[in-house]
């Protein structure tokens, strides 16, 4: 269906295949975050506190004065958080608080400070029967308080007892550079002085909820119910005003873990970057609940956020693009293929893989055909047997499109089995084939057929199997001819041409000349008539191409520039008007998969030339969505400005997670959203791609939110990132791994 459509980057450049020099992105490893999610049953009340011991053990603390312990959790399948009953004899006691001192596990309970470490030689009482928070200090020294009073204490002997004048504290942090412990007051905040033991106002304010101290001892950080402030140690003072140029301003968290600073809100967490911008991290693509109450280093390069829901834990693994590249392939084929095709998982029960099944798309032959692509490209750039295997196998079911319908050269959207026609989508549209055991669907569109035309190229050019590279010829021979001999038409069963399948300069040329399927149509069907040209050698293609261009425009259609393309004028008909009520990034899907053969088997060098101008124009406008895809594409001409660094970004950012997650981003505070459009862009720089939703490359980037999902399905790789990646990589822009 037509629908609308911390590494550092080290590029240096090299030679290529081409005339001119292009930048290559230098695959080296860099941090690649995911999650481990932990879901909580309510009984066991609310989450409080989580922390981890030097041995990697994990312990969260409720509200009940329990202990839970995440079970069974790893990546894309969740745990849960259970009771904790490691050591049985601490259920007599009645915990407040957890911390972690010396890299131990530290309890608070109603009466004393203790653990079980050091022998459980720590034992220190502390009077104050309704204690709710405390912190290490120096020799096993701690400060503890219930929010009114404050005790300073060692083995059970108060070393200074006070409060905040007119506050209630909140948090406590000790600095082991002063030798003095920072307290958080609701609109103050104080220093302690272990030695001397004076208590000194040094900052008011309001709305104070927590804090940390940062950098080394040089700053403190408060976060507020409206943002967050810094404090300078040195001078005492704060610096600037309360920043809310955040992702969410109603702090519930600071906390510095591994030099970077981490944020809990109330609508999920973020994390600083050394560029200003923050790293966020919403919805339960990273974690079970948007409200944070606590985060903390967590073991082996993680950090542990803990929700209202559960725990999550945000995982840094070092890794380069090929890395990634592997773990994709084996997420397409151990779950994404069906029949042949590169299909979605759907109907999933809330992200669980074990409950969904593969699901029939309209575009079935269009994401297949770019799959099969990214893995041409990879048999080319590596000649690993398994790619070529791979593309045996999508050929296979690409080429049965065409066999199971009873129209010649009319390839079908999809085929399934027959007998369940009323569970596809789009039941009106199957039809029975002649063979009783299966059922395919009509109404192919545009989008199908110049994927089926770029995928069938890259075989004949690339693939040196005879019989795959014989196949692939003959189906480009086939659908070519049926159009050509139906008048530029694309004709179902019924003998009406589908809905999109029009290339007829009566159809193309009825639009006024700003409406994008004028040009887009003349692009692609000049990239479809080249490429059935450049492989069998037939006049008719050549004949036919040359009049659509000379005769009928086309070379003029598809050299207009994007910045013409917009809405249909007032006396446009309705069709042209319904066509151009914004910018169609399926359009932009199909532009540039026909760039491969439009570009690439050009009928001179004359064209060629006016085809790279079209392609960077073209890109020229693609290039505030940092679309890798598109970038990469770009890259096939030769050119040496082609967006290198965001292409990378993209790949680098993109989530190991593919599940559909419900993706709330509108409500952010750190981003500029724009005036309503033509090209449908919401802010004034995109986002990362594992801070919105999932989506193909016909989806606009700039979608900030998505509803109702809740891990309903899981996409493909195939399509999404293994093609632009093995792209780069056979046109020598990405190298490949480098430890």
């Amino acid at each position: 269906m037509r629908t609308p459509l911390y590494s550092f980057l080290f590029v240096i450049f090299s030679s290529v295949c081409y005339a001119q020099t292009q930048p290559v992105y230098q695959d080296k490893p860099y941090w690649q975050d995911y999650s481990i999610k932990f879901y909580a049953d309510k009984p066991n009340g609310d989450l409080l506190e989580a922390q981890v011991d030097r041995n990697g053990a994990i312990q969260i603390l409720t509200s009940k004065g329990d202990l839970l312990h995440p079970h069974d959790g790893q990546f894309l399948y969740p745990g849960t958080l259970q009771p904790d009953n490691t050591y049985r004899f601490m259920k007599d006691k009645k915990l407040t608080a957890l911390g972690s001192y010396q890299q131990q596990f530290v309890y608070l309970s109603d009466q004393v400070v203790f653990a079980n470490a050091w022998a459980g030689k720590l034992f220190s009482a502390h009077g104050l029967p309704n204690a709710k928070f405390f912190q290490g200090g120096p020799d096993f020294t701690f400060l503890v308080s219930d929010g009114t009073s404050l005790n300073l204490l060692k083995d059970s002997k108060s070393l200074w007892k006070g409060s905040l004048p007119g506050d209630e504290s909140v948090a406590i942090r000790y600095q082991p550079g002063a030798n003095q412990f920072w307290i958080l007051g609701k609109k103050s905040l104080y220093t302690l002085a272990v030695s001397g033991t004076k208590l000194t106002k040094v900052l008011d304010g309001a709305g104070f909820t927590a804090f940390d101290v940062t950098n080394q001892g040089k700053k403190i950080i408060v976060g507020t119910n409206d943002g967050y402030l810094e404090f300078d140690v040195a001078t005492k003072k704060q610096v600037g005003a309360i920043r809310r140029k955040l992702p969410w301003t109603e702090i519930t968290a600071v906390v510095e873990v591994d030099g970077k600073l981490w944020f809990g809100s109330t609508k999920g967490a973020f994390a600083l970057r050394a560029d200003g911008k923050f790293d966020y991290y919403n919805g339960e693509r990273w974690l079970p609940g948007d409200e944070v109450t606590h985060i903390s280093k967590g073991p082996k390069n993680s950090v542990l956020i803990l929700t209202k829901a559960g725990l999550g834990q945000i995982c840094f693994k070092q890794m380069t693009l090929y890395d990634k590249a592997v773990f994709f392939d084996n997420q397409v084929r151990s779950r994404h293929i069906r029949v042949g095709f590169n299909s979605t998982l759907d109907r999933m029960e809330k992200g669980n893989l074990a409950t969904g099944y593969l699901d029939d798309s309209d575009n079935d032959g269009l994401w297949t055909s770019m799959y099969l692509g990214g893995e041409i490209f990879r048999y080319a750039a590596t000649k690993d047997p398994e790619a070529l295997q791979n593309c045996r196998e999508s050929l296979d079911a690409m080429e049965r499109l065409y066999t199971i319908t009873p129209v010649p050269g009319f390839p079908a959207r999809s085929f399934e089995r027959s007998g369940h026609m009323k569970e596809l989508s789009d039941s009106d549209r199957w039809q029975h084939a002649s063979d009783k055991e299966w059922d395919w669907k009509s109404t192919t569109s545009s989008d199908e057929v110049i994927g089926h035309i770029f995928a069938f190229g890259a075989m004949a050019e690339l693939i040196p199997d005879k019989n795959l590279k014989s196949r692939a010829i003959t189906l480009i021979d086939t659908l070519m001819s049926h159009i050509i001999s139906h008048d530029m038409y694309l004709i179902d069963f019924d003998g009406k041409p589908t809905m999109w399948g029009k290339w007829n300069p009566a159809y193309v040329n009825s639009f006024p000349t700003n409406v994008g399927d004028r040009k887009l149509n003349s692009s692609n069907i000049t990239a479809m008539l080249q490429t059935a040209y450049h492989f069998t050698k037939k006049e008719k293609y050549k004949k036919k191409l040359l009049e659509l261009m000379q005769k009928h425009g086309y070379l003029t259609n598809q050299m207009r520039s994007m910045k013409e393309i917009g809405k249909a004028p007032a006396d446009a008909d309705e069709h042209a008007k319904h066509m151009s009520d914004g910018w169609n990034h399926s359009d932009d899907e199909m532009y540039f998969v026909g760039y491969w053969g439009l570009y690439r088997y050009a009928l001179n060098d004359t064209l060629k030339a006016k085809y790279k101008q079209q392609i960077i124009d073209h890109w020229q406008a693609e290039r505030p969505e940092k679309e890798g895809a598109w970038n990469i594409f770009t890259a096939l001409t030769g050119t040496k400005e082609f967006d290198l660094n965001e292409a990378a970004w993209y790949l680098r950012e993109h989530p190991l997670d593919l599940i559909d997650w419900s993706i709330q981003n509108s409500h952010r505070k750190d981003i500029e959203l724009l005036p309503e459009n033509f090209r449908r862009q919401t802010t004034k720089e995109v986002l990362p791609p594992d801070e919105r939703p999932i989506q193909r490359h016909n989806g606009n980037m700039f979608n900030l939110d998505r509803k109702g999902r809740g891990g309903s399905s899981e996409n493909s790789a195939g399509d999404i990132w293994l093609l632009p990646y093995w792209m780069g990589r056979y046109l020598g822009v990405i190298s490949g791994p480098l430890k």
